[in-house]
């Protein structure tokens, strides 16, 4: 990892260097995609609220590392005063960034109306779990409820148990902070014709959704079923899964193509006559049997080893802390180091117009709101 440790500057390098960006607070998704544009250079300005309560769940995004390469305030959106500063802001700003529940901002006098209203070229970026209208848009849900609604969790998980967590990374980031930049993005580009901004409301359960696009497809051609563990690449195909290792670490296989299953097979030292056609299923119980007792002879460092510059979609599954230590990530910078802590460098790369080095987090009340103003005068 390569280590940063700086004081937050408003970002100059980037693809989006100039880009104003208002981030009022949150969780989750919304701080994760203001983190995203900061990385590529965008100018973010984070509003607090101010208070003093003891959060009910520990929230890396209003962490350090959750926080980095943006400046912060705090505002009291409940007085005239706190109001004021933030459609100040969101005079000055290209996009305005929310995560609140819908109708809270309309509430607070800083919803698209009024923001739109002091700047119609405004972008302005919502997300919330189930979408700013419908049945549920006021319900309260996390992750795991908005990829239970979509299917996308009854999909996941091993037949006969029950849908695993997978992470927050399904709903809240890939389908949730990822659509928000698509359509804050997409509404940039289009801002360049018409002058106007408008309003982009990203749901997670539309994103999750579109993230199970490849699946819906394979459905509709009859090429996947509702049952857990019975199709190619939810576990059922014994080429295509994790496997225990005589240490206790764990080996992912990916031989999908023949090509890479017959490489999978010499390296097991497997006669490729003994086990039958690839995609015969009547032999996938056997297939397994053989690759569960192979894979348990050695080390996961020794497959790793062993399967190295060998076509065969063989790799060992990683922690956190050895993924940062890998010869390729460290090769491509992946992780990097910022205030002694473990964390993603930007991506995507840009060959012009490369982001920065990610900056550390400035506390809360190290620029005060007039400040911020005069900056962006």
């Amino acid at each position: 990892m390569t280590t940063q440790n700086t004081a937050t500057t408003s970002s100059t390098t980037g693809p989006l260097a100039g880009l104003r960006v208002l981030e009022l607070a949150g969780i989750g998704p919304g701080p994760h995609a203001a983190g995203v544009l900061a990385d590529l250079g965008a100018n973010v300005v984070r509003v607090e609220r101010p208070t003093n309560r003891t959060p009910q769940i520990v929230d890396p995004s209003n962490s350090g590392a959750g926080l980095r390469g943006r400046r912060t305030t705090a505002a009291d959106l409940k007085t005239d005063e706190g109001r004021e500063f933030v459609l100040g802001m969101a005079e000055r700003a290209d996009v305005l960034l929310e995560g609140l529940r819908p109708g809270v901002a309309e509430r607070l006098g800083v919803g698209p109306d009024d923001c739109i209203g002091r700047n119609p070229g405004l972008v302005y970026g919502r997300v919330t779990g189930w979408g700013q209208d419908g049945p549920l848009a006021r319900q309260v849900g996390h992750d795991i409820n908005y990829i239970g609604l979509t299917g996308a969790l009854h999909a996941m998980g091993r037949r006969g148990q029950t849908p695993p967590p997978p992470l927050n990374l399904v709903g809240d980031f890939g389908g949730g902070s990822m659509l928000l930049l698509v359509g804050v993005l997409a509404a940039l580009f289009e801002r360049q014709r018409s002058g106007r901004g408008q309003v982009v409301d990203a749901a997670m359960v539309d994103g999750t959704a579109l993230l199970s696009q490849m699946i819906l497809g394979l459905k509709g051609m009859g090429e996947w079923t509702d049952e857990r563990q019975s199709n190619i690449i939810d576990g059922a195909a014994p080429f295509y899964d994790t496997y225990a290792c005589s240490d206790g670490g764990f080996v992912a296989v990916g031989a999908l193509e023949p090509q890479f299953y017959a490489s999978l097979l010499q390296g097991l030292g497997i006669a490729p006559e003994s086990l039958g056609d690839q995609n015969d299923r009547t032999v996938w119980s056997t297939m397994r049997e053989r690759f569960t007792e192979l894979f348990a002879s050695r080390t996961r460092d020794e497959w790793a080893a062993h399967f190295a510059g060998v076509e065969a979609c063989v790799t060992p599954v990683l922690s956190f802390d050895e993924a940062a230590r890998h010869p390729h990530l460290v090769a491509r910078a992946t992780y990097v180091e910022v205030d002694g802590a473990m964390q993603a460098a930007p991506a995507p790369r840009f060959s012009r117009t490369p982001a920065g080095t990610p900056e550390s987090w400035a506390p809360t009340g190290s620029r005060t709101g007039v400040d911020l103003l005069n900056d962006w005068s």
